[in-house]
């Protein structure tokens, strides 16, 4: 099958590596990105052979010049909007990375074109197909603890500092970090509770990663790197990885670095969520209390556990998830995104595990919740044109 490629990072690159070694018949046809030249030398350099591979520095010349089986976009964010609109009006199936969208108008674009050529679009949307959330949906399913009433969900990121010394710095690309992360956890949420969130209120804090120092100022430049804690040289001998080049604590570093917000949802029932981005090491965690009359859930995917605690009867029960029984990133989740989008490319199917609608719906209660934590509002969920 051939594969066509907008905007080859880092993270297309590791998802079409999953694709080929689950399905061997799957080969990237052609790339199109900006620095098309240094990516063709990169992978030459990896001992990637390239012969049949066109490479190209504009999307509409690639799609105008081949026929593709799929398409895999993983451009900047502000541009997944623009670039899958394009390979819809192909009717090709697209591999989206999110969010889908970084602004209102974009989403309803994507909204409409949705509507009119309902396109088959898997969403990079891998924590929903984890073996963590399918057995919080079984427990759930399985009335242990009644109908699902209140959810505490939490994402403590220990690798943050990438949002702050990277590209990811930069808040007119990423939009902020409700978009960027919990973009994931709002979309798990909405698929384990099935109900429409219908309103929503936030706030976010930038207590850490601000300062005084230059704009544009690099690590390398400045005079602090011996002593700084996040210098790319300290967060090595840390145990962190180096996240980026650029000073965390300059005047152009965007992003928030924690944020808060409360979603209601149809049935009257509301979740709370928090994320952080400058705690480390084992104060991470990523993951959701559900909690009923009959019994709470919770899992966390840093510690690979689930536990189920009964509220009338003295037991808890505890479910280890064996990491070393799946393959592939995000808990097994990219294997499964993979394996459904290759089922699709073949014509086997068309139910995306990971659709479109879900990631509209994800990014609107993102775009919600930064409208609501810059004006001090709550926030209605809710399409401009349809309220």
């Amino acid at each position: 099958m051939r594969i066509a490629v907008i905007g080859y990072g880092n993270q297309v690159s590791r998802l079409i590596g999953i694709l080929q070694e689950r399905h061997p018949e799957c080969r990237i046809a052609a790339i199109a990105d900006m620095r098309s030249s240094a990516i063709r030398q990169s992978m030459l350099e990896a001992g990637t052979d390239c012969s049949a591979i066109r490479f190209f520095d504009d999307a509409d010349e690639m799609l105008q010049q081949g026929e593709y089986d799929g398409v895999f976009i993983g451009t900047r964010c502000s541009q997944h909007a623009k670039m899958a609109l394009k390979v819809m009006d192909r009717g090709i199936p697209l591999y989206l990375e999110k969010p889908v969208a970084t602004s209102i108008d974009d989403l309803m674009r994507l909204r409409d074109a949705h509507r009119r050529m309902n396109s088959p679009v898997v969403v990079s949307f891998p924590l929903r197909v984890t073996y963590h959330t399918q057995l919080i949906k079984e427990i759930i399913a399985s009335g242990k603890i009644g109908t699902v009433e209140h959810v505490q969900a939490v994402n403590n990121v220990s690798y943050g500092s990438i949002y702050f010394h990277h590209w990811y710095r930069d808040e007119l690309e990423t939009q902020g970090l409700f978009l960027q992360k919990a973009t994931h956890d709002f979309d798990y949420i909405n698929d384990v509770l099935g109900l429409k969130p219908i309103q929503v209120c936030a706030m976010k804090s930038k207590q850490i990663f601000k300062g005084n120092k230059p704009a544009g100022l690099k690590c390398v430049d400045c005079e602090e790197q011996v002593t700084c804690p996040e210098s790319p040289q300290n967060l090595l001998r840390s145990g962190e990885g180096r996240h980026g080049e650029y000073c965390g604590f300059a005047i152009d570093t965007g992003n928030e670095d924690s944020g808060s917000a409360l979603v209601q949802y149809e049935s009257g029932m509301h979740v709370s969520y928090s994320q952080n981005f400058f705690i480390r090491k084992q104060a991470a965690r990523r993951g959701a209390r559900f909690m009923g009359y009959k019994g709470t859930v919770e899992f966390d995917w840093t510690s690979n556990e689930v536990k189920l605690f009964m509220h009338h009867t003295p037991r808890v029960e505890t479910y280890t998830i064996d990491t070393a029984a799946f393959a592939g990133g995000h808990g097994g989740g990219d294997s499964v995104l993979m394996d459904n989008f290759a089922a699709i490319m073949r014509g086997e199917t068309m139910e995306s595990v990971a659709p479109l609608e879900a990631g509209l719906s994800s990014a609107l209660i993102c775009l919600k919740a930064k409208e609501s934590a810059e004006k001090g509002t709550f926030q209605q969920i809710a399409w401009p044109d349809e309220r």
